[in-house]
């Protein structure tokens, strides 16, 4: 294990309330690089206290999963008193995250007259302020209809926008902390999902792409636009995907096949330039034809040994209890994870935040509270302070 260094964000204090995957991911990544966040939730907790996968026992692995590291506090929020008890735990910290509407008692004009630093960001659904999930926003970004191999929309079974608006959200609050730091002043942040998933369409070009062409791509199955990428079947059964970007890849995988002339062929007689990625795109079902036989001759392991020593970007597809029960990548023996005692779940891996300052790991990963379970100590030691 990796020698570990104090957490960079040791003694900044958050308050989170909040529920689903992205503030509670944001707000877990900031816990774990240091920072103190208490989680409020309602008595008996919010929406997704109870949310699959659950173990055995009904305990939620997924709500676990995503408050690593955090404290819990429970108050009945619908209450003058319990928001009151909020309201003081709020401006004692001096930082909120939440996915609530921003309205009477949580309004940052409200908790702004408690603490007048204030810093506040409020996670949304769509710009103009009508709620939406990962999946309702992801069917509006294009990326379904051209995920699979045919005209189906495919929407992705990872959150993927809930997962950047978490990450947007530990920015967003460091950057802020870093401002207040220097002028001494608080602010509120507000993030819309939508936005998150607009910026992303943006950046990696798709809304110039549509503009500026008129059309954009079609669904490619596991085919890589723009270069030369696919999934093979191989002997055993096993599938694997074969990743061509440079031309050192596309030399290795005719070394490695033993297919170099053949592939040299399909240039010529195709009028693209193989040394390209575009005319290896345009090229690709030449170029899977050729090398389809070959992987249906050789297993996964055999595919990726050869691949690999030539230089190949290679990886074969797994399950989830693959990549747990026989992937060494996926142990103790990666840095990133250790383990941890999750009350009501058992023994399980967790990860730390996956950065390294220095070559040092930051702490290990910290169990999740029992929901409400740090109530009567934070409500003691922090409104003492008070």
């Amino acid at each position: 294990m990796s020698d570990t260094r104090p957490a960079p964000l040791t003694g900044l204090k958050i308050v989170e309330i909040s529920a689903f995957v992205a503030a509670p991911l944001g707000s877990m990544t900031l816990a774990q690089l240091g920072a103190d966040v208490i989680r409020i939730d309602p008595i008996g907790g919010n929406i997704d206290a109870n949310r699959w996968p659950i173990s055995d026992d009904g305990t939620s692995i997924y709500w676990a999963s995503l408050n690593k590291g955090k404290r819990s506090v429970t108050l009945d929020l619908k209450s003058e008193e319990g928001q009151r008890i909020a309201t003081d735990l709020i401006a004692e910290a001096g930082t909120l995250i939440t996915n609530l509407p921003a309205r009477g008692w949580l309004s940052y004009e409200n908790l702004k007259q408690h603490r007048e630093d204030l810093v506040m960001l409020r996670l949304g659904g769509w710009h103009d302020g009508s709620p939406a999930v990962d999946y309702t926003v992801n069917a509006a970004s294009g990326f379904p209809i051209i995920t699979g191999d045919d005209e189906r929309p495919v929407n992705n079974a990872v959150p993927a926008w809930d997962v950047a608006a978490g990450l947007y959200i530990s920015n967003g609050i460091m950057a802020a902390e870093l401002d207040r730091r220097s002028s001494g002043k608080g602010q509120e942040i507000t993030l819309a999902l939508s936005d998150v998933m607009l910026a992303t369409i943006g950046n990696l070009g798709y809304i110039a792409e549509v503009q500026a062409t008129g059309k954009t791509r079609g669904a490619l199955g596991n085919g890589l636009y723009g270069a030369y990428g696919q999934s093979f079947e191989c002997a055993d059964g096993r599938q694997v995907m074969v990743v061509v970007i440079s031309n050192k890849h596309w030399r290795g995988l005719g070394k490695a096949t033993g297919l170099s002339e053949k592939l040299e062929m399909i240039g010529p007689l195709l009028d693209v330039d193989l040394n390209t990625e575009g005319g290896r795109f345009e090229a690709r079902e030449a170029i899977d034809a050729v090398v389809r036989p070959w992987f249906a001759e050789h297993t996964l392991a055999e595919a990726e040994e050869a691949l690999e020593a030539s230089g190949v970007l290679v990886g074969g597809f797994q399950t989830f209890e693959e990549l747990v029960n026989d992937d060494p990548r996926c142990s103790v023996q990666n840095p990133l994870l250790t383990e941890i005692d999750q009350p009501g779940v058992g023994r399980v891996l967790a990860p730390r935040v996956p950065l390294q300052f220095g070559g040092s790991t930051v702490a290990d990963a910290v169990a999740a509270p029992q929901l409400g379970g740090d109530t009567e100590s934070v409500l003691s030691d922090a409104l003492d302070r008070i």
